[in-house]
């Protein structure tokens, strides 16, 4: 293993892969990723693909937005098809409170360019035919929405930046992160000792530990979410399925298969357990059951689960570290890291080589929950 190193990255999922792609195609030299495990085997590999701009906050809208004109171009732009797959989010009102703030939601999408709209739930059906709309009081669609491979992503990302020189080292964990004045200076691995002045906690659900080993205090959490994924069928519907109030996703993807999960923050292990539970897949099997009754009959293959990296505000923390030079982040996304990757690997990356941000990374700061300038985000599963 090198023993200095310009920049080190520590995580080799889409984010760490994204930031390491961004800075070497803007010139940067002798980068290093760091992964305890291998590539994509956290987080990154372990989400439902879903990529959406239909969020009700001006920046996550924003994110989302610049994310996908991105993703649009990505397979030529890296020469790897990440089976972009843009057949819309269709996200399902069930109570007046939820309706209320939907109709914001599209109010504000719409005002920065999103293809968003509100819709009947009559409309809905014709979107797709197969869904009960009993309770349904109003659903928004986006089709320039979707998923894409979120493996293939990663490794898009991976393959394009080691193209630029970018070294990734597997089974390698950062055990601390020096430092002299404020400054940081090397990375300790249990593989050995990295010299460095910039180091990006790009770790997921580790985030919070890697802020631990260089003496900073990151206010972010694992959580873990499941997920379970049907045999494959002929295709029943295009969009996304998804209800805030009802607490679901699920979809079909250019597979057969169908994808879906829920979060349940009361009551979700908070941790690095990720052990799938069999009382999930009941309950998420009735409610896919509940919305589209032709899935009765369709058979379970699995499931599995992963962490959502949670912030106080369920928005990324990106940029410097006050009280460490050197130490940068990319952390907090709330289960929406894989999905916002293409564009704040690009920001991240522009803030570290000081070049001018195209967008407002500075309200994304990690000083914003000390200065109570929370952006909160009412969007989320």
């Amino acid at each position: 293993m090198i023993k200095n190193a310009d920049v080190v990255i520590i995580g080799g999922g889409v984010q760490g892969n994204s930031i390491a792609y961004n800075l070497a195609k803007r010139g940067q030299k002798n980068i290093v990723i760091l992964e305890r495990n291998t590539c994509a085997s956290g987080s990154s590999g372990r989400c439902a693909a879903g990529v959406r701009q239909q969020f009700g906050t001006e920046m996550n809208c924003i994110l989302a937005r610049e994310s996908v004109r991105i993703l649009e171009q990505l397979s030529e732009e890296l020469d790897y098809d990440i089976e972009l797959n843009q057949k819309g989010y269709l996200i399902l009102a069930y109570t007046e409170k939820e309706l209320a703030q939907f109709k914001k939601n599209v109010q504000l999408q719409q005002s920065l360019g999103i293809a968003s709209k509100l819709i009947t739930p009559e409309e809905a059906k014709e979107i797709v035919p197969l869904i009960n709309i009993k309770d349904v009081l109003a659903a928004t669609y986006c089709p320039t929405d979707g998923n894409a491979n979120p493996l293939l992503t990663t490794f898009a990302y991976a393959e394009a930046a080691r193209r630029l020189g970018v070294k990734l080292y597997r089974f390698t964990e950062a055990q601390k992160i020096e430092s002299e004045h404020n400054q940081v200076t090397a990375v300790l691995t249990n593989q050995g000792r990295i010299s460095t002045n910039t180091v990006v906690n790009a770790a997921g659900e580790y985030a919070k530990e890697v802020g631990e080993i260089a003496g900073v205090e990151i206010p972010v959490y694992s959580q873990r979410h499941q997920i379970l994924v049907t045999e494959p069928i002929e295709p029943l519907w295009d969009p996304m399925l998804m209800s805030f109030s009802r607490n679901f996703y699920f979809q079909q993807l250019p597979n057969g298969t169908i994808v879906g999960g829920y979060g349940d923050p009361k009551n979700e292990i908070i941790g690095h357990n990720l052990r799938a539970t069999w009382q999930f897949s009941k309950v998420m099997a009735k409610k896919m059951i509940q919305l589209v009754p032709a899935l009765k009959n369709v058979h379970m293959v699995r499931q599995w689960a992963g962490s959502y990296i949670m912030s106080p505000d369920s928005q990324p923390i990106l940029g410097e570290h006050p009280q460490l030079n050197g130490y940068y982040m990319s952390v907090g996304f709330s289960g929406h890291g894989y999905m916002l990757a293409p564009v704040s690997g690009k920001m991240l990356a522009q803030c570290i080589l000081e070049q001018e941000i195209e967008l407002p990374i500075e309200k994304l700061d990690i000083g914003r929950f000390e200065r109570g300038e929370l952006i909160l985000e009412p969007s989320v599963v």
